[in-house]
This record gives structure tokens, sequence and C-alpha cells, in this order.
């Protein structure tokens, strides 16, 4: 099986695509030429979506790609085909995620960042810090990530709820609801985590009125997709108090421009799209784990639905 690999980091996958199975044939290169020269070549591509997408766009296309992100935005845009199969990153972002989660959580409750100003001001802060126990979580996005945080929080003592395209049992959730719940959910949590993928359903999703039904004590975090989040219906939520704080990982434009009114937004901090980045090694024992259920012309994990979009 010959394997195109387009990946910013193309070499360390290379080389591990090549100890972790020496059968495959690796073609890579960082030069898009070279690669375009590649493509026709290689029926399996492995990848990240922006590079792979510039393949097809040439009148490319592969057999079966898997993309080395959870999200496949680029290459569901106008005009490009869908009649190959395309896999996901899948279990491979749970714990990241999770450690992403915790530390903004408890960064909460311990209220971290104000006693660093009390610091800075020389002002002996002793305030009592607060606990994650009891506190009720909404998991917005219950899949692979979801699942896999709520999995994490559970010691925690926290209550469990979550928002799923329709509702279902799904444990350790006291309460999966569908989409159409989310306006009464977040209106009986302390923390709203979106992990929603973009889809046309998700788009401008927490607007204003969504955040009038926040509790003002409330944290958002939101490391699903920027174009879920109206950006300035979010500054002003926040400006209005109908919210405690916002911890932004993803925007609709990344980098932010820097007349982007999320950098001075009060209570709201940016993340830079950190939360959970691709471990290498994960993603190409997934890719080989994958490759021999392809060639057995078995079940693919994370293989994508084209008209759901993920």
């Amino acid at each position: 099986m010959r394997v195109l690999i387009a990946e910013q980091d193309h070499a360390h996958y290379a080389r591990l695509l090549r100890e972790l199975a020496p059968d495959l044939e690796v073609l890579t290169s960082g030069d898009s030429a070279e690669l375009a020269r590649f493509a026709p070549e290689c029926p399996v591509w492995l990848g990240q979506p922006d590079l792979l997408a510039s393949l097809l766009r040439q009148g490319h296309k592969p057999q079966w790609m898997q993309s080395t992100w959870a999200g496949i935005t680029p290459l569901l845009a106008d005009g490009l085909p869908r009649d190959y199969r395309l896999t996901r990153a899948v279990g491979i972002f749970g714990q990241v995620m999770a450690e992403y989660m915790l530390t903004y959580l408890l960064g909460h409750e311990r209220e971290v960042l104000s006693r660093l100003v009390s610091q800075v001001e020389r002002r002996w802060d002793d305030r009592p810090g607060r606990t994650l126990e009891g506190r009720r979580v909404l998991i917005v996005g219950t899949g692979d990530i979801g699942q896999r945080v709520a999995e994490f929080l559970q010691p925690f003592g926290v209550i469990l709820y979550g928002v799923a395209s329709s509702a279902r049992e799904q444990a350790p959730f006291v309460e999966v609801a569908g989409l159409d719940q989310l306006p009464r959910l977040v209106g009986e949590v302390d923390y709203v985590l979106n992990l929603l993928p973009d889809t046309p359903a998700t788009h401008d999703l927490y607007d204003a009125a969504l955040f009038k039904r926040f509790k003002p004590s409330a944290l958002f975090i939101n490391a699903g997709r920027g174009v879920a989040v109206v950006d300035a219906d979010l500054v002003e939520a926040l400006k209005q108090g109908h919210l405690a704080g916002a911890v932004i990982d993803v925007c609709r434009q990344e980098p932010l421009p820097q007349r982007h009114p999320f950098w001075t937004a009060w209570g709201l901090l940016l993340t830079g799209h950190s939360s959970a980045p691709t471990s290498p090694l994960a993603m190409v024992r997934l890719f080989v784990e994958n490759a021999r259920a392809y060639a057995a012309e078995q079940a693919l994990r994370g293989e994508v639905d084209f008209t759901r979009g993920y």
C-alpha cells in the first residue's frame, strides 16, 4: 500500500510510519508541488485537512484519506469531491482535552487569576478555595472526546449533563439531551464546555439570547469550533454579567485579528487553539490500525458520514 503524507511535521510522521508499518510505502514532502506530483500515485492519504483539501482542489483524489485532525471542515468546502472514504482522528484527544478543561475548571474554582492580581498588588488574599465537588458541568457534544472528558471529570464529584444531536442514555451523564434543550440546560449548570463539531446546525448557537440564560456565576469554555459563538454577543454578555467568564480556545479567524474585541473583553481568556494538540505517535498508531482494517475490508475507526459532516 502506497501512502502519501501531507503534514506540517511530515518527516516525523514518515519516520514513525516506517517504524510501525515497514510494509507500507511512504511518499511525502514539504513542497506542495512535489506533493501534487505524488498524489496520483497514492491511493491512501494521511495528513492535515487544509493541505489535503489543497490536493483535492487540484483534481487529485484518494480512495481513502485519514485526517490527523478531529475536525475536517476544510474537506467539506463547496466543490470538493466526497466520493472517497474519509476518517478523522478519534480516540487520541480525550485525555489531553480533559486536562485542558480541568486546568480552567480548577483555575476558576481556585480563582488563580485574581490571586495573581492580588500578588501583583501585594495584597494578602486569604479567601478560602472552592471545590469542584457537586458542581454541575454541561458537556455540549458528547461524542468521542466529550465522553472521555466526562470520564476524567467524574472522580472530582461533578454532576455531568450532556447535549448531543439527539437525546440518549449515556453513562456517566445524568442526562444527555438534544440540541433543542441547550437553552434549558445552560441555566442549570455551573460550567458549559462546548465540544461541538462544525456543522450547519452548530453555527451561531451561543448568541445573546442563550448567554442571557446562563447563571451569572457560570464559566463558558469553547474548545469545539469558533463558528458556534457569536463573538460580539459573548463580549456583551460578559460585560453585562450574564456569565462569570469565558475561556476561548477556538475562534472564527485564527490567528485572531489584532482589532478583535476578544483581546480586551472583560473576563475572557484566550488559549490560542492549544487545547488538544495531535500526538504524532498516537495518530500513526491509529492510522496503522485503520490501514490494517482497510486492507482487510473491515470497518474503519472514525469514518465520516459526509451528510452529517462528522
